[in-house]
């Protein structure tokens, strides 16, 4: 049996399937960034899902795709952990791009991530690209949930959030600064604890002015910086996957028609593309 894992920093999804693409098992841990999370935070996250105990040793290929795993060390990191788990599985660690570019297309495209953290890349139909390599939520990750959580929260302070706004994000959020400064400073997950800012502004009602700003300065930057940076940009469709993608969509296109770029397709949750793929492309199912 397969098992396909997409995880995030926030969260990670495992799906089971049989070898006549049916799911099996569908599961979900907390999130599993091992550039983020050290080796025993990881190896606990896994070890407490009750479901995967149970299928642990029936596993033959674990395919794993997640933030944090674009480089080698945090990738051998958790390809180790998941090993010696899953003992019986041939396993596979890539970065989250590969699983968005599967999910997303089958033809040349750039596949762009706006969930906890942000990321693009180039697919030419064969392989993907990453021309710029992510260094995280402090320097980089434009229009993620950990970067409109920052900006929420420097916006409170100084005073440029609308007062019916502050007022509201006052009774949602405990902005004590001894709080904030120990929850980014002293405690597990900064960056988790940023994204959870973000849900302010797409849990509301309305994307009112100050909303649309907002969101329109972290998309613009996100395309300056990760799209425009592939020569292909005006040339293919641009996808995009993740949940900040799916609630700002409409801001995503007026933000793109200036560049004259196309776009292609959004997805909230990459892990049901993922399972089309597995079923056409690896188990060649009709």
């Amino acid at each position: 049996m397969i098992l396909i894992t997409d995880g995030g920093s926030t969260k990670c999804d495992w799906i089971l399937l049989d070898t006549h693409g049916e799911v099996v098992l569908k599961t979900r841990t907390s999130g599993l960034n091992p550039a983020v999370f050290p080796e025993e935070e990881l190896y606990k996250r896994i070890t407490e899902n009750k479901d995967l105990l149970a299928i642990a040793e029936s596993v033959d290929r674990l395919d794993f795709y997640g933030a944090g795993c674009g480089t080698k060390t945090p990738k051998e990191l958790l390809a180790t952990i998941l090993t010696s788990f899953f003992t019986n599985a041939t396993i596979t660690v890539n970065e989250d791009t590969v699983a968005a570019v599967r999910a997303a297309t089958s033809e040349p495209g750039i596949v762009c991530i706006l969930g906890t953290g942000s990321n693009s890349c180039y697919f030419d139909g064969t392989e993907v690209h990453n021309v710029i390599n992510s260094l995280g939520y402090v320097l980089m990750d434009e229009a993620s949930g950990n970067y409109f959580g920052k900006r929420l929260i420097r916006d409170y302070f100084y005073n440029k959030m609308p007062s019916e706004l502050a007022s509201e994000f006052e009774k949602r959020f405990d902005l004590d600064p001894d709080e904030i400064k120990m929850n980014l400073y002293k405690k597990p997950n900064p960056n988790m604890y940023l994204a959870s800012f973000a849900e302010f502004i797409f849990t509301s009602e309305e994307v009112n002015g100050y909303f649309y700003k907002l969101i329109s300065e972290g998309i613009l930057k996100f395309i300056e910086y990760r799209i425009l940076c592939y020569k292909e940009a005006q040339k293919v469709p641009i996808h995009f996957i993740g949940s900040i993608a799916h609630f700002s969509e409409a801001i995503i296109r007026d933000c793109m028609k200036p560049y004259n770029l196309e776009l292609g397709t959004i997805i909230r949750r990459p892990i049901d593309g993922l399972i089309d793929y597995y079923r056409t492309q690896v188990l060649n199912l009709k």
